[in-house]
């Protein structure tokens, strides 16, 4: 196609306004809930310039780049506001389109103003494609656009040539992270530590950050852990005319792995302020008085008419806006949504007490003092206080450290019991292994308990380093018996770098002429010498299915675990034994 003919194929488009919108739908994980849906672009597609890179290219030649841009964002409003998509809208803008004479600036607000749509549903999306040089021409239409009540957002972080300079001058409310860091991320530690230093950042300059073009389970399982938020990718939804509404497709069924295992698997029913809370067009008046008649009241969720929260009102924040000359007779009879803060955190009833701690923490210093809000399936159920989650965390880490071992400070008997009886509760798919030192005792008594205590520490260390904190759980039963519950499909593999590593790190422990004959001599338990061989390990596993945990307890669950372990000691030097609770499985056993 001749550039003749491109320039004369985006003049038919633009004419015939011949653009097609999609959405792609952005989500917040810990509300499930979507956030809203980015606008983007493409031309006819029988054209050339039907992919959204030609499309551009084309018009920035022609020097008509703010005249596509304006089309392509009239034509993403009118679609938004026709399909009544929930949530903000994400819109494309470039900043050199920002920066050109001819560009009309109100020309969104009025044509929103046509459509219904407030200008606070709007985020503006700074895409960066080129250099930026005059940050100060920059800085003043952006701030026009929040002005006029708009949200800002920088898009691809990391990717454009000036992005770290941009964030740091126009402070923006949204940061997207560009897809080359969330690629693979889940493999790769440098991609991690640099989405981390994001976190940071944002954090401090109080921006909320978006993680863009997740296409893997386990890359959002890694962004998850990590404490990002707001998430977009081909995993959860491609973008279409016509996008998906539905949070459970997206997300499947809320999460219920391995994870609550190691936590207390309540909800946060316990934490829960049955508290009032008013509709957005609620008179501010009418709040005030709700604020004096309540001593103890120190927030209001504010609610719109689908009983979801749209923000809250916190008493220190409306007395202080209140404290200003006029501020009352000017305020009191419009409605709360002028001075309600839309920052707040709403979280799940069924989310663990540990989630919702991270969350909270992951916030701005400023605000951790403040209430949070309790939804359950997106509407309000009332209200929540940190200071009643940190109680609760602090009586479990009591109640923790009263089980644990003393020696490793792994969690004990009890906490093993409530984990195995949790596991069967939610009737998971998990292994179960009961891990047992060879030939310790006679190592105890040649080398000494202090030696012994060195060779328990070395295996909790090894068993700590192969299992997901987050996912899995490690308990000390006592002496050199351990317990392990996996919830992972890769057990086998991480069973054999366990066996690895502890063989590995034992050799330090032995006296050169042990190492060197692979043995060594130790009174049997009748008392008589007997040869035996250097520590090795022996794993009884069970693998536990979702049809059988009705049948089973924690005792016969432990129980199977314990045949499991003598079975594989009755195999020589590392020996795994597997049970199957699966009806048509046979054990099976390796050792080596």
């Amino acid at each position: 196609m001749t550039v003749t003919e491109q320039l004369s194929a985006l003049s038919t488009i633009l004419a015939q306004g011949a653009l097609h919108s999609l959405f792609q739908p952005i989500v917040c994980l810990s509300e499930r809930r979507i956030l809203g849906y980015e606008a983007l672009s493409r031309g006819p597609s029988n054209s050339p310039l039907h992919s959204p890179i030609n499309l551009f290219a084309v018009a920035r030649q022609a020097g008509r780049l703010t005249e596509l841009e304006v089309a392509c964002r009239e034509s993403a409003c009118r679609r938004f506001s026709q399909q009544n998509l929930e949530g903000k809208l994400f819109l494309n803008v470039s900043p050199e389109s920002l920066l050109e004479p001819q560009y009309q600036s109100g020309r969104t607000l009025k044509m929103l103003h046509d459509l219904g749509v407030p200008p606070s549903r709007v985020v503006i999306e700074l895409t960066e494609q080129t250099p930026t040089d005059d940050f100060q021409l920059l800085f003043n239409a952006l701030h026009h656009y929040r002005d006029m009540g708009f949200s800002i957002a920088l898009d691809d972080l990391g990717a454009g040539y000036s992005s770290l300079r941009l964030w740091s001058e126009l402070r923006p409310d949204y940061v997207k992270i560009d897809r080359h860091f969330i690629d693979g991320i889940h493999l790769d530690a440098v991609k991690r530590e640099f989405v981390g230093s994001i976190l940071q950042i944002a954090r401090a300059s109080r921006a909320q950050v978006i993680a863009e073009g997740i296409e893997l389970a386990e890359e959002l399982k890694v962004l998850t852990e990590m404490g990002v938020d707001l998430v977009q990718g081909y995993l959860l939804g491609r973008p279409q005319e016509q996008p998906s509404r539905d949070i459970q497709q997206m997300l499947g069924s809320p999460n219920q792995d391995i994870q609550a295992l190691s936590e207390d698997s309540g909800n946060l029913a316990a934490l829960l302020n049955e508290q009032p809370a008013v509709n957005q067009d609620t008179p501010t008046a009418q709040v005030l008085e709700l604020f004096r008649r309540q001593a103890n009241l120190n927030s209001l969720a504010v609610l719109n008419e689908r009983r979801q929260p749209c923000g809250i009102v916190h008493r220190h924040s409306l007395s202080d806006a209140l404290l200003k000359p006029f501020a009352t007779d000017l305020f009191a009879r419009k409605p709360i949504s002028r001075l309600m803060s839309d920052d707040f955190l709403a979280v799940e009833l069924t989310q663990s007490l540990q989630q919702v701690s991270r969350l909270l923490t992951s916030r701005a210093r400023q605000r951790i003092e403040e209430d949070f809000i309790i939804i359950h399936n997106g509407r309000y159920q009332g209200l929540g206080r940190v200071i009643d989650v940190l109680k609760l965390i602090t009586e479990q880490k009591i109640q923790q450290a009263r089980y644990a071992n003393p020696l490793t400070l792994l969690p004990g008997n009890v906490p093993i019991q409530q984990c195995l009886t949790r596991l069967l509760q939610q009737q998971r798919e998990a292994t179960i292994c009961y891990v047992d030192i060879d030939s310790f005792k006679p190592f105890n008594d040649i080398y000494g308990y202090a030696r012994g205590d060195e060779v328990l520490l070395c295996l909790a260390q090894c068993l700590n380093e192969r299992v997901d904190p987050n996912h899995d759980f490690v308990g000390h039963i006592g002496g050199d018996d351990f317990m392990l519950v996996l919830g992972s499909a890769d057990w086998e593999r991480r069973l054999q770098l366990l066996l690895d590593d502890f063989q590995r790190q034992c050799r330090r422990f032995y006296r050169p002429e042990h190492m060197q004959a692979g043995c060594f001599i130790a009174p049997n338990r009748q008392g008589q010498r007997q040869e035996f061989a250097l520590l090795s390990l022996s794993i009884g596993v069970v693998q536990l299915r979702p049809q059988a945990c009705a049948d089973l307890d924690a005792g016969q669950l432990a129980e199977l675990a314990s045949q499991a372990k003598h079975q594989a000691k009755d195999l020589s030097g590392y020996s795994l034994y597997l049970i199957d609770t699966a009806p048509t499985v046979q054990a099976s056993s390796f050792s080596g």
